[in-house]
Protein backbone atom coordinates (compact mmCIF):
# COMPACT_ATOMS: atom_id res chain seq x y z
CA UNK A 1 0.00 0.00 0.00
CA UNK A 2 2.89 2.27 0.61
CA UNK A 3 4.71 1.98 -2.52
CA UNK A 4 0.93 2.54 -4.37
CA UNK A 5 0.81 5.76 -2.72
CA UNK A 6 4.29 6.72 -3.62
CA UNK A 7 3.79 5.83 -7.07
CA UNK A 8 0.57 7.83 -7.43
CA UNK A 9 2.28 11.16 -5.82
CA UNK A 10 5.21 10.52 -7.97
CA UNK A 11 2.82 10.24 -10.97
CA UNK A 12 1.09 13.42 -9.79
CA UNK A 13 4.09 15.29 -9.66
CA UNK A 14 5.57 14.23 -13.04
CA UNK A 15 1.57 15.29 -14.52
CA UNK A 16 2.28 18.86 -13.09
CA UNK A 17 5.66 18.74 -13.95
CA UNK A 18 5.17 18.00 -17.95
CA UNK A 19 1.82 20.41 -17.80
CA UNK A 20 3.45 23.84 -16.64
CA UNK A 21 4.98 24.24 -20.18
CA UNK A 22 1.82 23.85 -22.07
CA UNK A 23 0.01 25.69 -19.76
CA UNK A 24 2.63 28.40 -20.01
CA UNK A 25 2.62 28.75 -23.63
CA UNK A 26 -0.88 28.24 -23.97
CA UNK A 27 -1.71 31.35 -21.16
CA UNK A 28 0.95 33.44 -23.19
CA UNK A 29 2.40 34.78 -20.08
CA UNK A 30 4.93 38.57 -20.48
CA UNK A 31 7.91 36.44 -20.28
CA UNK A 32 7.07 33.85 -22.99
CA UNK A 33 5.71 36.75 -25.10
CA UNK A 34 8.91 38.46 -25.01
CA UNK A 35 10.69 35.57 -25.60
CA UNK A 36 8.92 35.23 -28.74
CA UNK A 37 9.27 38.76 -29.92
CA UNK A 38 12.97 38.78 -28.99
CA UNK A 39 13.28 35.16 -31.62
CA UNK A 40 11.36 37.04 -34.53
CA UNK A 41 12.79 40.22 -34.15
CA UNK A 42 17.13 38.07 -34.12
CA UNK A 43 15.31 35.95 -37.53
CA UNK A 44 14.04 39.53 -39.31
CA UNK A 45 17.69 41.33 -38.35
CA UNK A 46 19.74 38.20 -39.98
CA UNK A 47 16.75 37.94 -43.01
CA UNK A 48 17.20 41.88 -43.80
CA UNK A 49 21.17 41.39 -45.30
CA UNK A 50 20.25 38.74 -47.56
CA UNK A 51 16.95 40.91 -48.76
CA UNK A 52 19.60 43.92 -49.54
CA UNK A 53 22.11 41.70 -50.93
CA UNK A 54 19.74 40.55 -53.82
CA UNK A 55 19.57 41.94 -56.95
CA UNK A 56 17.01 44.27 -57.85
CA UNK A 57 14.57 43.61 -61.21
CA UNK A 58 15.12 46.03 -63.88
CA UNK A 59 11.76 45.20 -66.30
CA UNK A 60 9.68 47.41 -63.66
CA UNK A 61 10.03 50.30 -61.23
CA UNK A 62 9.69 49.20 -57.79
CA UNK A 63 6.01 48.30 -56.45
CA UNK A 64 5.29 50.84 -53.63
CA UNK A 65 4.58 49.49 -50.40
CA UNK A 66 1.57 49.47 -49.19
CA UNK A 67 1.47 51.48 -45.48
CA UNK A 68 2.23 49.05 -42.69
CA UNK A 69 -1.03 48.19 -40.36
CA UNK A 70 -1.24 49.14 -37.14
CA UNK A 71 0.48 46.69 -35.35
CA UNK A 72 0.11 45.69 -31.66
CA UNK A 73 3.17 46.05 -29.59
CA UNK A 74 4.94 43.38 -27.45
CA UNK A 75 3.81 42.67 -23.97
CA UNK A 76 6.33 44.31 -21.07
CA UNK A 77 7.87 41.86 -19.54
CA UNK A 78 7.25 42.37 -15.53
CA UNK A 79 9.88 42.52 -13.69
CA UNK A 80 9.40 40.25 -10.08
CA UNK A 81 12.07 40.78 -7.22
CA UNK A 82 14.53 38.19 -6.78
CA UNK A 83 15.17 36.12 -3.24
CA UNK A 84 17.18 38.32 -2.21
CA UNK A 85 14.86 41.70 -2.64
CA UNK A 86 12.40 40.41 -0.68
CA UNK A 87 14.68 38.76 2.03
CA UNK A 88 15.72 42.49 2.38
CA UNK A 89 12.35 44.12 2.57
CA UNK A 90 11.69 41.50 5.05
CA UNK A 91 14.55 42.59 7.09
CA UNK A 92 13.91 45.97 6.72
CA UNK A 93 10.74 45.91 8.03
CA UNK A 94 11.55 43.45 11.05
CA UNK A 95 13.96 45.93 12.24
CA UNK A 96 11.81 49.01 12.08
CA UNK A 97 8.91 47.20 13.68
CA UNK A 98 10.55 45.12 16.33
CA UNK A 99 11.23 47.87 18.67
CA UNK A 100 7.69 49.14 18.49
CA UNK A 101 6.39 45.58 20.07
CA UNK A 102 6.68 44.69 23.62
CA UNK A 103 6.04 41.29 26.12
CA UNK A 104 3.28 41.59 28.40
CA UNK A 105 3.67 39.59 31.24
CA UNK A 106 0.29 39.50 33.67
CA UNK A 107 -0.20 37.77 37.21
CA UNK A 108 -3.74 36.94 38.02
CA UNK A 109 -4.36 36.18 42.07
CA UNK A 110 -6.97 33.17 42.06
CA UNK A 111 -8.44 32.42 45.60
CA UNK A 112 -9.77 28.70 45.98
CA UNK A 113 -11.08 26.81 48.75
CA UNK A 114 -9.56 23.57 48.54
CA UNK A 115 -10.16 20.57 51.26
CA UNK A 116 -7.50 21.08 54.67
CA UNK A 117 -5.57 18.01 54.87
CA UNK A 118 -5.80 16.34 58.67
CA UNK A 119 -2.48 15.70 60.41
CA UNK A 120 -2.01 11.73 61.36
CA UNK A 121 -2.76 13.11 64.97
CA UNK A 122 -5.75 14.90 64.22
CA UNK A 123 -7.02 11.70 62.75
CA UNK A 124 -6.26 9.42 65.17
CA UNK A 125 -6.82 11.57 68.82
CA UNK A 126 -9.17 14.42 67.39
CA UNK A 127 -12.65 15.20 68.23
CA UNK A 128 -14.96 12.51 66.39
CA UNK A 129 -17.15 15.07 64.25
CA UNK A 130 -14.10 15.52 61.71
CA UNK A 131 -14.89 12.63 59.39
CA UNK A 132 -16.11 14.99 56.93
CA UNK A 133 -13.01 17.36 55.35
CA UNK A 134 -12.95 21.24 56.51
CA UNK A 135 -12.31 23.64 53.88
CA UNK A 136 -9.73 27.19 53.62
CA UNK A 137 -9.34 29.75 51.14
CA UNK A 138 -6.21 29.65 49.48
CA UNK A 139 -4.15 31.99 46.71
CA UNK A 140 -2.97 31.16 43.26
CA UNK A 141 -0.93 33.00 40.82
CA UNK A 142 -1.91 32.24 37.53
CA UNK A 143 0.48 33.69 35.39
CA UNK A 144 -0.02 35.00 31.54
CA UNK A 145 1.39 36.10 27.97
CA UNK A 146 0.37 38.29 25.26
CA UNK A 147 1.95 41.41 23.02
CA UNK A 148 1.06 44.78 22.53
CA UNK A 149 2.20 47.82 20.72
CA UNK A 150 3.28 51.47 21.92
CA UNK A 151 1.28 53.43 20.09
CA UNK A 152 1.30 57.11 22.16
CA UNK A 153 3.23 59.04 24.49
CA UNK A 154 2.49 61.66 26.71
CA UNK A 155 5.46 63.02 28.99
CA UNK A 156 6.42 60.29 30.65
CA UNK A 157 3.60 58.01 30.23
CA UNK A 158 4.02 55.39 27.73
CA UNK A 159 0.88 53.69 25.81
CA UNK A 160 0.66 50.17 24.80
CA UNK A 161 -2.29 48.67 22.66
CA UNK A 162 -3.16 45.06 23.46
CA UNK A 163 -6.04 42.81 23.56
CA UNK A 164 -8.37 42.59 26.40
CA UNK A 165 -8.34 38.80 26.58
CA UNK A 166 -4.37 39.44 27.35
CA UNK A 167 -5.10 41.39 30.24
CA UNK A 168 -7.91 40.32 31.77
CA UNK A 169 -8.24 40.47 35.56
CA UNK A 170 -4.69 40.73 35.85
CA UNK A 171 -3.69 42.27 39.34
CA UNK A 172 -0.09 42.85 38.21
CA UNK A 173 1.50 43.92 34.63
CA UNK A 174 4.42 43.63 33.35
CA UNK A 175 5.89 45.11 29.86
CA UNK A 176 9.21 43.78 28.64
CA UNK A 177 10.63 46.06 25.41
CA UNK A 178 12.37 44.51 22.36
CA UNK A 179 16.15 45.86 24.19
CA UNK A 180 15.20 43.74 27.35
CA UNK A 181 13.88 47.15 29.67
CA UNK A 182 11.17 46.39 31.37
CA UNK A 183 8.23 48.36 33.63
CA UNK A 184 5.25 48.15 35.70
CA UNK A 185 2.28 49.08 33.68
CA UNK A 186 -1.49 49.75 34.77
CA UNK A 187 -4.44 49.66 32.71
CA UNK A 188 -5.64 52.63 30.97
CA UNK A 189 -8.60 51.28 29.83
CA UNK A 190 -10.64 48.60 27.98
CA UNK A 191 -13.39 47.74 25.56
CA UNK A 192 -14.62 43.63 25.67
CA UNK A 193 -16.74 44.54 22.97
CA UNK A 194 -13.70 44.88 20.28
CA UNK A 195 -11.65 43.02 22.69
CA UNK A 196 -8.94 45.55 23.06
CA UNK A 197 -7.16 47.31 26.14
CA UNK A 198 -4.81 50.11 26.63
CA UNK A 199 -2.10 49.81 29.42
CA UNK A 200 0.69 52.43 30.02
CA UNK A 201 4.26 52.47 31.97
CA UNK A 202 6.14 54.92 33.25
CA UNK A 203 9.59 56.33 32.15
CA UNK A 204 11.70 59.51 31.11
CA UNK A 205 13.83 57.13 28.85
CA UNK A 206 13.41 57.22 24.92
CA UNK A 207 10.66 54.79 23.08
CA UNK A 208 10.06 54.27 19.93
CA UNK A 209 6.72 54.94 18.82
CA UNK A 210 4.83 52.68 15.95
CA UNK A 211 3.85 53.83 13.04
CA UNK A 212 0.11 53.43 12.16
CA UNK A 213 -0.87 52.21 8.22
CA UNK A 214 -4.40 52.16 6.64
CA UNK A 215 -6.19 49.09 6.74
CA UNK A 216 -8.61 49.98 4.49
CA UNK A 217 -6.07 50.01 2.05
CA UNK A 218 -5.24 46.80 2.30
CA UNK A 219 -5.96 44.29 -1.00
CA UNK A 220 -5.93 40.46 -0.71
CA UNK A 221 -2.50 38.70 -1.46
CA UNK A 222 -0.52 41.58 0.28
CA UNK A 223 2.91 40.69 2.19
CA UNK A 224 2.52 41.47 5.70
CA UNK A 225 4.78 40.22 8.60
CA UNK A 226 3.37 39.01 12.46
CA UNK A 227 5.26 40.14 15.16
CA UNK A 228 5.04 38.95 19.10
CA UNK A 229 5.85 36.61 21.42
CA UNK A 230 4.13 33.09 20.50
CA UNK A 231 4.90 30.61 23.22
CA UNK A 232 6.63 33.17 24.93
CA UNK A 233 9.42 33.17 22.20
CA UNK A 234 9.92 36.65 22.45
CA UNK A 235 10.22 38.81 19.24
CA UNK A 236 9.27 36.29 16.97
CA UNK A 237 8.59 37.60 13.27
CA UNK A 238 6.37 35.80 10.61
CA UNK A 239 5.85 36.30 7.40
CA UNK A 240 2.38 35.67 4.94
CA UNK A 241 -0.33 37.60 2.83
CA UNK A 242 -3.66 38.92 2.78
CA UNK A 243 -5.78 36.07 2.73
CA UNK A 244 -9.05 37.68 3.21
CA UNK A 245 -10.32 41.10 4.42
CA UNK A 246 -13.69 42.00 6.24
CA UNK A 247 -14.18 38.70 8.38
CA UNK A 248 -16.63 39.03 10.43
CA UNK A 249 -16.85 36.43 14.41
CA UNK A 250 -20.72 36.27 14.63
CA UNK A 251 -21.36 33.03 15.82
CA UNK A 252 -18.13 32.33 17.58
CA UNK A 253 -18.48 32.10 20.83
CA UNK A 254 -15.88 34.35 23.43
CA UNK A 255 -15.11 36.17 20.04
CA UNK A 256 -15.53 40.34 19.91
CA UNK A 257 -18.01 40.90 17.62
CA UNK A 258 -17.77 44.66 17.61
CA UNK A 259 -15.21 44.67 14.77
CA UNK A 260 -14.26 42.91 11.62
CA UNK A 261 -11.15 41.34 11.19
CA UNK A 262 -8.08 40.62 8.69
CA UNK A 263 -7.54 37.26 7.68
CA UNK A 264 -3.82 36.09 6.94
CA UNK A 265 -1.91 33.06 6.77
CA UNK A 266 0.84 34.49 8.64
CA UNK A 267 2.11 31.94 11.79
CA UNK A 268 0.17 33.40 14.74
CA UNK A 269 0.16 31.38 18.09
CA UNK A 270 -1.05 32.04 21.61
CA UNK A 271 1.23 34.69 22.98
CA UNK A 272 0.62 36.62 19.64
CA UNK A 273 -2.12 38.12 21.10
CA UNK A 274 -1.52 41.63 20.76
CA UNK A 275 0.79 41.74 18.57
CA UNK A 276 1.58 43.72 15.52
CA UNK A 277 0.12 42.73 11.64
CA UNK A 278 2.57 44.86 9.69
CA UNK A 279 2.43 45.82 6.00
CA UNK A 280 6.00 46.02 3.80
CA UNK A 281 6.57 49.68 4.53
CA UNK A 282 6.52 49.21 8.45
CA UNK A 283 3.43 50.21 9.34
CA UNK A 284 1.06 48.76 11.79
CA UNK A 285 -1.93 47.30 10.23
CA UNK A 286 -3.43 45.23 12.85
CA UNK A 287 -3.78 43.63 16.05
CA UNK A 288 -3.45 40.08 16.10
CA UNK A 289 -6.10 38.66 18.15
CA UNK A 290 -6.83 34.98 17.43
CA UNK A 291 -6.84 32.31 14.99
CA UNK A 292 -8.89 29.05 13.78
CA UNK A 293 -7.03 25.86 14.94
CA UNK A 294 -8.57 22.39 16.11
CA UNK A 295 -4.90 22.11 17.87
CA UNK A 296 -4.49 25.49 18.97
CA UNK A 297 -1.68 26.18 17.20
CA UNK A 298 -1.62 27.87 13.42
CA UNK A 299 -2.73 26.68 10.89
CA UNK A 300 -2.60 29.18 8.52
CA UNK A 301 -5.77 30.65 9.72
CA UNK A 302 -5.20 34.21 11.96
CA UNK A 303 -7.42 37.04 12.55
CA UNK A 304 -6.37 40.34 13.49
CA UNK A 305 -8.53 43.43 14.40
CA UNK A 306 -7.95 46.28 11.45
CA UNK A 307 -5.69 49.37 12.94
CA UNK A 308 -8.26 51.37 11.52
CA UNK A 309 -10.92 49.87 14.25
CA UNK A 310 -8.06 50.02 17.15
CA UNK A 311 -7.35 53.78 16.98
CA UNK A 312 -10.44 54.67 17.50
CA UNK A 313 -10.66 52.66 20.86
CA UNK A 314 -7.08 54.02 21.48
CA UNK A 315 -8.89 57.81 21.04
CA UNK A 316 -11.64 57.37 23.05
CA UNK A 317 -9.50 55.51 25.80
CA UNK A 318 -6.97 57.95 26.36
CA UNK A 319 -9.63 60.84 25.70
CA UNK A 320 -12.52 59.87 28.08
CA UNK A 321 -11.11 56.81 29.80
CA UNK A 322 -13.54 54.13 28.12
CA UNK A 323 -14.75 53.65 24.75
CA UNK A 324 -18.40 54.86 23.66
CA UNK A 325 -20.46 53.74 20.72
CA UNK A 326 -23.69 55.31 19.24
CA UNK A 327 -27.00 52.96 19.88
CA UNK A 328 -29.88 52.78 17.40
CA UNK A 329 -31.84 50.86 19.81
CA UNK A 330 -33.15 47.37 17.63
CA UNK A 331 -32.44 43.50 17.47
CA UNK A 332 -31.73 42.52 13.92
CA UNK A 333 -30.77 40.02 11.68
CA UNK A 334 -29.99 38.88 8.43
CA UNK A 335 -32.62 37.76 5.63
CA UNK A 336 -30.39 34.77 4.75
CA UNK A 337 -31.43 30.67 3.38
CA UNK A 338 -33.15 30.26 6.84
CA UNK A 339 -36.16 32.51 6.06
CA UNK A 340 -38.18 31.27 3.53
CA UNK A 341 -38.20 32.91 0.00
CA UNK A 342 -41.39 34.08 0.31
CA UNK A 343 -40.89 35.97 3.45
CA UNK A 344 -37.65 37.61 1.65
CA UNK A 345 -39.74 39.01 -1.01
CA UNK A 346 -42.10 40.43 1.05
CA UNK A 347 -39.72 42.34 2.75
CA UNK A 348 -37.01 42.61 0.31
CA UNK A 349 -38.41 42.75 -3.38
CA UNK A 350 -35.72 44.55 -4.82
CA UNK A 351 -32.93 42.42 -3.43
CA UNK A 352 -31.17 44.89 -1.38
CA UNK A 353 -28.54 44.35 1.26
CA UNK A 354 -29.46 45.18 4.67
CA UNK A 355 -30.29 44.38 8.14
CA UNK A 356 -33.79 43.34 9.18
CA UNK A 357 -35.54 44.90 12.24
CA UNK A 358 -36.95 42.28 15.03
CA UNK A 359 -37.62 44.50 17.42
CA UNK A 360 -37.71 47.84 18.56
CA UNK A 361 -36.44 48.79 21.99
CA UNK A 362 -39.04 51.06 23.47
CA UNK A 363 -37.63 54.93 24.41
CA UNK A 364 -34.83 54.01 22.40
CA UNK A 365 -33.40 56.49 19.51
CA UNK A 366 -35.13 54.07 17.06
CA UNK A 367 -38.42 54.02 18.75
CA UNK A 368 -38.19 57.75 18.94
CA UNK A 369 -37.42 58.59 15.43
CA UNK A 370 -39.93 56.03 13.43
CA UNK A 371 -37.80 52.71 12.93
CA UNK A 372 -40.58 50.15 13.06
CA UNK A 373 -40.35 46.47 13.23
CA UNK A 374 -40.34 44.55 9.66
CA UNK A 375 -38.21 47.18 8.28
CA UNK A 376 -35.07 46.42 6.06
CA UNK A 377 -32.03 49.19 7.07
CA UNK A 378 -30.16 49.86 4.02
CA UNK A 379 -28.02 52.46 4.75
CA UNK A 380 -26.81 54.61 7.08
CA UNK A 381 -25.46 58.12 6.09
CA UNK A 382 -23.19 57.64 3.05
CA UNK A 383 -22.72 53.84 3.79
CA UNK A 384 -24.41 51.07 1.92
CA UNK A 385 -25.28 48.24 5.20
CA UNK A 386 -23.89 44.73 3.49
CA UNK A 387 -25.75 42.68 6.98
CA UNK A 388 -26.83 42.92 10.69
CA UNK A 389 -23.01 42.83 11.85
CA UNK A 390 -21.85 45.40 9.37
CA UNK A 391 -25.23 47.71 10.23
CA UNK A 392 -24.13 47.00 14.22
CA UNK A 393 -20.43 48.28 13.51
CA UNK A 394 -21.56 51.50 11.58
CA UNK A 395 -24.07 52.44 14.00
CA UNK A 396 -21.52 51.78 16.71
CA UNK A 397 -18.88 53.95 15.18
CA UNK A 398 -21.37 56.98 14.86
CA UNK A 399 -20.64 59.85 18.26
CA UNK A 400 -23.64 59.52 20.34
CA UNK A 401 -26.00 62.62 19.84
CA UNK A 402 -24.96 62.80 16.37
CA UNK A 403 -28.15 63.23 13.78
CA UNK A 404 -27.41 60.35 11.06
CA UNK A 405 -30.43 59.63 8.27
CA UNK A 406 -31.13 55.90 7.87
CA UNK A 407 -32.48 54.72 4.59
CA UNK A 408 -34.93 51.53 4.98
CA UNK A 409 -37.78 49.70 2.57
CA UNK A 410 -40.93 49.93 4.29
CA UNK A 411 -43.82 47.80 2.63
CA UNK A 412 -42.04 47.72 -0.88
CA UNK A 413 -41.44 51.24 -0.35
CA UNK A 414 -37.87 53.50 0.32
CA UNK A 415 -38.05 55.49 3.45
CA UNK A 416 -35.33 58.42 4.49
CA UNK A 417 -35.67 58.90 8.57
CA UNK A 418 -33.21 60.87 10.46
CA UNK A 419 -32.52 59.45 13.99
CA UNK A 420 -30.15 61.09 16.59
CA UNK A 421 -28.10 57.94 18.24
CA UNK A 422 -27.97 57.90 21.97
CA UNK A 423 -24.94 56.14 23.82
CA UNK A 424 -24.85 52.52 23.77
CA UNK A 425 -26.01 51.01 27.08
CA UNK A 426 -24.18 48.76 29.25
CA UNK A 427 -24.58 44.54 27.79
CA UNK A 428 -26.51 44.11 30.72
CA UNK A 429 -29.55 46.57 30.88
CA UNK A 430 -29.81 45.72 27.27
CA UNK A 431 -30.67 42.24 27.93
CA UNK A 432 -33.67 43.22 29.41
CA UNK A 433 -36.24 42.50 27.16
CA UNK A 434 -38.72 43.53 28.35
CA UNK A 435 -38.54 46.56 26.74
CA UNK A 436 -38.56 44.91 23.20
CA UNK A 437 -41.36 45.58 21.37
CA UNK A 438 -43.22 43.32 20.21
CA UNK A 439 -41.01 41.03 21.10
CA UNK A 440 -41.73 38.18 18.57
CA UNK A 441 -40.86 37.90 14.85
CA UNK A 442 -43.40 36.34 11.85
CA UNK A 443 -42.96 34.44 8.63
CA UNK A 444 -45.19 33.34 6.19
CA UNK A 445 -47.00 30.17 6.12
CA UNK A 446 -45.20 27.60 3.66
CA UNK A 447 -46.09 24.42 2.60
CA UNK A 448 -43.89 22.80 5.01
CA UNK A 449 -45.80 24.68 8.17
CA UNK A 450 -48.87 23.84 6.89
CA UNK A 451 -47.87 20.06 7.16
CA UNK A 452 -45.84 20.22 10.43
CA UNK A 453 -49.16 22.30 12.30
CA UNK A 454 -51.31 20.19 10.37
CA UNK A 455 -53.22 23.28 8.90
CA UNK A 456 -55.83 23.60 6.23
CA UNK A 457 -54.81 24.83 2.27
CA UNK A 458 -56.85 27.87 2.77
CA UNK A 459 -55.42 29.13 6.34
CA UNK A 460 -54.62 32.47 6.16
CA UNK A 461 -52.18 34.39 8.02
CA UNK A 462 -48.59 34.81 9.28
CA UNK A 463 -46.68 32.49 12.23
CA UNK A 464 -45.19 33.97 15.31
CA UNK A 465 -41.33 32.59 15.53
CA UNK A 466 -38.61 33.98 17.93
CA UNK A 467 -40.53 34.59 21.22
CA UNK A 468 -38.45 36.01 23.37
CA UNK A 469 -38.91 35.37 27.28
CA UNK A 470 -39.91 38.52 28.92
CA UNK A 471 -41.00 40.26 26.00
CA UNK A 472 -44.25 41.83 25.52
CA UNK A 473 -45.19 38.67 23.22
CA UNK A 474 -44.48 36.06 25.85
CA UNK A 475 -46.38 38.22 28.24
CA UNK A 476 -49.00 37.91 26.83
CA UNK A 477 -48.83 33.87 26.05
CA UNK A 478 -48.24 33.89 22.61
CA UNK A 479 -46.35 30.73 21.76
CA UNK A 480 -44.10 30.15 18.61
CA UNK A 481 -45.85 28.49 15.89
CA UNK A 482 -49.38 30.31 16.97
CA UNK A 483 -51.15 31.26 13.61
CA UNK A 484 -52.01 35.19 13.93
CA UNK A 485 -55.04 35.89 11.57
CA UNK A 486 -55.94 39.17 12.83
CA UNK A 487 -54.76 42.36 14.40
CA UNK A 488 -57.45 44.44 16.56
CA UNK A 489 -60.08 44.32 13.78
CA UNK A 490 -58.19 44.24 10.82
CA UNK A 491 -57.59 40.26 8.73
CA UNK A 492 -53.49 39.77 8.27
CA UNK A 493 -53.24 37.98 4.78
CA UNK A 494 -49.33 38.68 4.94
CA UNK A 495 -46.03 39.70 6.44
CA UNK A 496 -46.47 43.24 4.78
CA UNK A 497 -49.98 43.07 6.59
CA UNK A 498 -48.86 42.36 10.32
CA UNK A 499 -45.87 44.86 10.36
CA UNK A 500 -47.93 47.48 8.77
CA UNK A 501 -50.77 46.83 11.73
CA UNK A 502 -48.74 46.79 14.58
CA UNK A 503 -46.43 49.89 13.21
CA UNK A 504 -49.48 51.91 12.04
CA UNK A 505 -51.32 51.48 15.50
CA UNK A 506 -50.54 54.30 17.81
CA UNK A 507 -52.05 53.15 21.11
CA UNK A 508 -50.41 51.01 24.13
CA UNK A 509 -52.80 47.92 23.61
CA UNK A 510 -52.87 45.46 20.49
CA UNK A 511 -55.00 42.83 20.11
CA UNK A 512 -53.93 39.40 18.48
CA UNK A 513 -56.89 37.13 17.23
CA UNK A 514 -54.43 33.20 17.41
CA UNK A 515 -54.97 30.48 16.15
CA UNK A 516 -53.68 27.15 18.51
CA UNK A 517 -53.98 23.66 18.08
CA UNK A 518 -57.36 23.94 16.11
CA UNK A 519 -58.72 26.54 18.69
CA UNK A 520 -58.92 30.61 18.44
CA UNK A 521 -57.98 33.35 21.23
CA UNK A 522 -58.14 36.82 21.78
CA UNK A 523 -54.27 37.92 22.74
CA UNK A 524 -53.79 41.61 23.99
CA UNK A 525 -49.91 42.64 23.52
CA UNK A 526 -49.23 46.09 25.66
CA UNK A 527 -46.28 48.67 24.85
Amino acid sequence: MTDMKQRVLVVLVAAVMLLVPATTYLGSTPAFSQAIASRDQAAAEQEAPARQEAPARQEAPARQEAPAQHETPAPQSVVYPSPQDLSRSFRSVADQVLPVVVEINVVEVVRQNIPRFQSPFDYFFGPPDQSQPRFEEREFERPGLGSGVIVDRAGDTVYVLTNNHVVGDADRISVRLHDKREFEAHIVGRDPRTDLAVVAFETDQEVPIAVMGDSDALHIGDWVLAIGNPFGFESTVTAGIISAVRREASGRGGIASFTDYIQTDAAINPGNSGGALVNMDGEIVGINTWIASRSGGSVGLGFAIPVNNAQRVVQDVLERGRVTYGWLGVSIRDLDDELPEEFIREINPRGDSGAFVINVHLGSPAASSGIRAGDLITRVGDTDIRDSGHLTRVVGGIAPGERTQFTVIRDGRTRRIPVVLAERLPEEELRDNSQLWPGMMVTVITDQLREQLDLRDEQQGVVAIGIQDGTPAAVAGLRNGDIITRVNADPVTSVRDFYRLIGDHEGEELRFRVQRGGREFIMGLVR
